[in-house]
């Protein structure tokens, strides 16, 4: 095989996982997708929670770069609340299978849920603080930081990957519905967020 075997797994394990979901797919599917004996696939992971396991460490560290990537030169305030929303809405264009995957170990619960937690904790963190700094400096209405996270992220998440949900309401979902969606959580965010005088 062509390519690091165990990445070749985890990356046919991402789709699978953040399109079909965790529980429709089988050992067997992946090695049937990559051409591959099953055995194979458990001389790298032991059983597919493993194969979920290190698909959450190395999911959440990409994210993180994103978000990252996404923050470079942003600014402040307002600016950089915009920012990761945009590097979302980018990720999700670009690799929608890794929202998606987010989406689903949600759903899943502990233990994969927790890990992602944790994973994910010091970015919640530093936003946390970021969050607690606008909104002492008035910059921000004052809200609870953390509470404030779950909703941004379920706003975002919940538009950038509910496709169905958008197709039922009649949205083709194409690269110009994803743009007009951005503006719309961007607008929604702003007055929700930010104070009259920043406004």
């Amino acid at each position: 095989m062509s390519g690091n075997t165990a990445d070749r797994i985890l990356d046919t394990a991402l789709v699978s996982f953040g399109t079909r979901g965790y529980d429709a797919t089988s050992l067997d599917a992946l090695a049937g997708a990559l051409e591959i004996r099953k055995q194979t696939i458990l001389y790298w992971f032991p059983n597919k929670e493993a194969v979920l396991s290190a698909l959450i460490d190395r999911s959440a560290a990409e994210l993180a770069l994103a978000l990252e990537a996404g923050l470079e030169g942003s600014g402040e305030g307002w600016d950089k609340v915009a920012a990761i929303v945009r590097a979302v809405f980018r990720l999700a264009a670009r690799r929608p299978e890794l929202l998606g995957l987010l989406r689903e170990v949600a759903r899943l619960g502990p233990p994969a849920a927790t890990q992602m937690v944790g994973a994910l904790d010091p970015l919640v963190q530093r936003a946390s603080g970021f969050l607690e700094s606008e909104m002492d400096a008035g910059r921000m209405q004052r809200h609870d930081p953390r509470l404030l996270l779950l909703a941004i992220y379920s706003t975002v998440i919940g538009m950038v990957t509910e496709v169905e949900v958008f197709r039922a309401m009649g949205e083709d979902p194409t690269a110009r519905s994803l743009v007009r969606r951005r503006a719309d959580v961007l607008a929604l965010l702003r007055s929700a967020l930010m104070t009259p005088v920043e406004e």
